[in-house]
């Protein structure tokens, strides 16, 4: 079973946070006391199994003290054994990884690192408001490995405005050169409520277009398999046996229990959320939202988008079935088009996306999508 902590400390404004703790260490100590209420709350919905993963995620939990750390530590242990070769991440900003952070960290028992650095390109550091610089980034990632932490993914974005192929090239080279097994590569996307989405609606940002997105992609793709990484989702690359265990769950439709503001869970067959803003949430008990028991389409459609986006592609047995049950045709045709059109390979009773139709999955998902 795994464990998602959403933890939505950060320094100044951003699109998905609207506490600021740099100097208000009492709302922080809320936020976790919070936390942990809920993790109290939740003891039984992963029925007592052994956690596999812990993943500190959302805003900025690098703003975590030893102390906070302890606590949430302490409430887990209380509720759920623990793996002892359980797979604990921790997101977190390059600046905030210095000696001592990652010595004490590493005390904890976290032994993965997910670190934002985007790019090693100044000019793109400023562009999308980031605090830290090239030089932050690569000091980061050699403090981790000198407290032995050697689980180390970091996530880069490409399809940036005026970024050239040789700039990318760059920041792809400087990725693989610094030892890290794991690197998440995302397209530049523009939120309505960020910065650059109030740019673009004043006509002020201009995205790249598609086929300059898919040419970076490609780009990104050939350059990090070309140096051992494994593009095991359309967006994340690894070295042998570096995988995210945590993200792995989700592709594979495991049982997780997510814990925080606008955190979801899932048990296989219902899904909930709890509340976003994170007062109403510090002042709720059980911070639950909304839940929704999943229909068969659901849990099918939720399949097929997450899978066709992974290296094991969609078991075409468990498809058919599926299709039949609900008395829908299955969708051999467009399967066979995919194949021809060099979209997609059959191997072993699974369809596999491959070359173009990895920059189509979304769309080529919601074709077949039951509705």
């Amino acid at each position: 079973m795994h464990l998602y902590l959403h933890i939505p400390f950060c320094r100044q404004a951003c699109h998905y946070c609207d506490f600021h703790f740099s100097t208000n260490t009492s709302r922080k100590e809320e936020m976790v006391n919070a936390l942990c209420r809920e993790i109290v709350a939740q003891k039984d919905y992963l029925q007592g199994a052994e956690l596999q993963t812990i993943y500190f995620g959302g805003g900025t939990p690098s703003l975590l003290s030893s102390t906070d750390l302890d606590t949430i530590f302490n409430t887990i242990r209380s509720f759920h054994p623990i793996a002892n070769d359980a797979e604990i991440t921790l997101e977190a900003n390059p600046e905030d990884l210095t000696p001592a952070y990652c010595e004490m960290i590493a005390s904890k028992g976290i032994n993965r690192l997910s670190i934002g650095i985007q790019s090693f390109q100044e000019k793109n550091l400023v562009l999308m408001n980031r605090n830290h610089q090239a030089s932050d980034s690569i000091q980061a990632i050699q403090n981790a490995q000198k407290v032995g932490i050697n689980n180390i993914s970091i996530d880069l974005i490409y399809g940036i405005p005026a970024n050239s192929e040789v700039e990318l090239a760059e920041d792809l080279k400087n990725a693989t050169s610094l030892g890290v097994q794991h690197i998440s590569a995302y397209s530049l996307t523009v939120e309505p409520k960020t910065v650059f989405g109030v740019q673009k609606k004043k006509g002020a940002f201009q995205e790249i277009p598609d086929s300059a997105m898919a040419n970076a992609f490609t780009q990104v793709r050939d350059y990090l398999e070309s140096k051992g990484y494994e593009g095991y989702e359309t967006s994340n690359f690894a070295k042998e046996g570096h995988y995210s265990v945590h993200n792995t769950s989700y592709w594979q439709q495991e049982p997780y229990l997510g814990i925080g503001p606008s955190a979801h869970s899932f048990n296989g067959h219902t899904r909930q959320w709890n509340v976003a803003n994170n007062a109403k949430y510090i002042a709720s008990g059980l911070a639950l939202a909304e839940k929704e028991e999943l229909s068969p389409a659901d849990q099918l459609n939720e399949y097929l988008m997450v899978r066709l986006r992974t290296k094991w592609g969609i078991d075409l047995n468990y498809v058919r079935e599926s299709f039949e049950k609900m008395g829908h045709p299955y969708p051999e045709k467009e399967f066979q088009i995919w194949v021809s059109q060099g979209f997609a390979r059959i191997e072993n009773d699974s369809l596999i996306l491959e070359g173009e139709g990895k920059l189509i999955a979304d769309r080529l998902s919601s074709d077949i999508f039951v509705v």
